[in-house]
């Protein structure tokens, strides 16, 4: 260890005081270098061979124009859309709407203060009707939802 002689005497305090702060210039020369890298290798990973896939023959599906939405409300009327539905119309009413299928999605949404017996009651109901693609809505009130 060196010291420094000044006119006083040794002046530890200022030759020798340590530094209490982080060095960074090799943190930012290893990123410097990783970004290099990563800008040479970032082109060769990219492989371009050609390949010939096989065309499909199958038909494209055609999606349904407006979801259909079966909604209970809190009083526990059920609407099918915005029209209110009685339970043993609901089946069909489904199947007489237009592009109506029974491989079609139907989404079930029911407000907050429904009881789950009712929920599971509407969902007996469609399944025994030959729906079975049913998806469950979450929502916080069925009156607040968007049209």
């Amino acid at each position: 260890m060196g010291a420094s002689i000044v006119e006083g005497g040794f002046d530890d305090e200022e030759e020798f005081a340590e530094a209490h702060e982080i060095n960074v210039t090799p943190f930012i020369d290893v990123m410097l270098v990783l970004l290099i890298i990563f800008m040479v290798a970032a082109p060769l990973a990219t492989v371009d061979l050609p390949v010939d896939l096989p065309s499909s023959t199958a038909a494209p599906t055609k999606k349904p124009d407006k979801p259909t939405y079966v909604s209970i409300k809190p009083d526990l009327a059920l609407a099918i859309g915005e029209t209110l539905v009685k339970r043993v119309d609901l089946v069909h009413a489904l199947d007489t709407m237009p592009d109506a299928s029974k491989d079609r999605f139907v989404f079930l949404r029911a407000d907050r203060a429904v009881p789950y017996g009712e929920l599971m009651d509407v969902l007996e109901i469609l399944r025994a009707g030959g729906y079975a693609k049913i998806k469950l809505v979450a929502l916080e009130g069925v009156a607040d939802t968007p049209k």
